[in-house]
């Protein structure tokens, strides 16, 4: 395991018909890292199978200590965050990208 940071960035819509290859890669790109940062910057929409896959990323994450940062929250991310309440459970800092 590689003890630097990697970053990936996700775009388009994390929905439901992404949501089991973004799962895949995301566990996959996490695994290979101690710390992972995710550019949510290009997300345009997200629902519930998409926000599952950063649940389960955010709880693979501190199951086997490593890290996974969420960035550059779009619009369209910060908007289900905010109305689920998950600020706190992601523990991120939440920035809309300009």
């Amino acid at each position: 395991m590689a003890d630097d940071v990697t970053r990936i960035s996700l775009d388009g819509e994390l929905t439901i018909y992404r949501a089991a290859d973004l799962k895949v890669s995301v566990l996959e790109a996490l695994r290979k890292t101690r710390v992972l940062e995710i550019d949510l910057s290009g997300v345009i929409e997200l629902d519930t199978a998409g926000l599952q896959v950063l649940m389960l990323a955010k709880q693979t994450a501190a199951a086997e200590q490593r890290e996974l940062r969420l960035l550059q929250h779009s619009p369209a991310v910060v908007e289900i965050i905010e109305m689920l309440d998950l600020v706190a459970f992601f523990g991120d800092a939440v920035l809309i990208h300009a």
